[in-house]
């Protein structure tokens, strides 16, 4: 897998626990930094918010764009973790409604950084497999709710991820956070069986 042209990725080695906390704390910083701000919001900011210094920033993301890519895999894997947590801890529609709701502040985190990200992820495979993960995560969601009855049968987590990346675009446009709670509500009311 390749980063920037002529960059090979390589395999994430295991960080100390110091080290592991200091990304993490860098990678939340960040992602609510981009999600305010965009894709120009300072490093300094984001390094003095996380409480580590910008040389720690920069031995860990070399580049604002390596920091922004790291914050959107990140988000991602969270957003596909939590669907089998949802799950089991909520009754299913409640947990699709969360995990909606979740995907609408992950998208919003997204806008802030599209410019950014449009450099970094130009490989339509690596678009299209987070995609896939995405569809799966709501595929979950869907069984869930199908097992008991809650959802109707036969619908497509593709057109569900589908319907809700027009809901982010149409919330974020209108710069309405709550219209995309409406939307969702919406959305559910084709899914749910009641």
């Amino acid at each position: 897998m390749t980063g920037h042209e002529g960059d090979t990725v390589r395999p994430r080695r295991r960080l100390r626990a110091d080290a592991q906390r200091n990304e993490d704390r860098l990678l939340e910083a960040a992602a609510a930094a981009f999600t305010r701000e965009g894709a120009g919001a300072s490093v300094k900011d984001i390094a003095r918010v996380a409480g580590v210094g910008v040389g720690t920033l920069y031995r860990r993301f070399p580049s604002k764009e390596l920091l922004i890519e790291a914050v959107y895999r990140q988000e991602v894997q969270r957003l596909c973790e939590v669907a089998p947590h949802l799950t089991a801890t909520q009754p299913p529609v409640e947990a699709l409604r969360t995990w909606m709701e979740l995907f609408i502040d992950f998208m919003a985190a997204k806008q802030g950084m599209a410019d950014a990200l449009a450099v970094v992820l130009t490989d339509e495979s690596e678009r299209l497999h987070t995609r896939g993960l995405l569809a799966d995560a709501i595929a979950h969601l869907l069984a869930a709710a199908q097992a008991e009855s809650s959802a109707r049968p036969g619908v497509s987590a593709p057109d569900v991820l589908m319907a809700l990346g027009g809901i982010s675009l149409m919330a974020s446009s209108e710069e309405q956070r709550d219209l995309a709670t409406r939307l969702i509500d919406l959305l559910l009311h084709g899914i749910v069986t009641n």
